[in-house]
């Protein structure tokens, strides 16, 4: 069921990649030269689509916040995530952690790696 969902969703995807994160299925892959990552629930259901995008393009608040307190940290990765309801978040994935933000750019959580 995965699969189907999957190949249905992004049929021209390359360099796919599946792993089992916990009970779901997480997919990740090319589609234009841009990485995704996609969550899957077993029965093929989507939970979350997250996408690889360029620092310029994260909300304004989230690069300046990242320059107050973060000013010593090279960013790594940058993402746009949206879940199954359409509500987006943003990762900024910096040495030993993960900063998250709201569609706003407002700080959320850091996740330690």
């Amino acid at each position: 069921a995965v699969k189907i969902a999957f190949k249905a969703a992004y049929p021209n995807a390359d360099d796919v990649e599946w792993e089992k994160e916990d009970e779901n299925y997480e997919v990740e892959f090319e589609l234009n030269d841009v990485d995704y990552s996609v969550l899957y629930t077993a029965d093929g259901t989507l939970l979350e689509t997250e996408m690889e995008i360029e620092t310029e393009q994260l909300p304004q608040n989230v690069i300046e916040y990242m320059k107050a307190n973060y000013a010593d940290k090279k960013i790594k990765e940058s993402a746009k995530i949206t879940n199954n309801k359409g509500v987006v978040t943003y990762e900024v994935e910096i040495k030993g952690k993960d900063v998250m933000f709201d569609a706003n750019g407002n700080f959320i959580k850091e996740i330690k790696d």
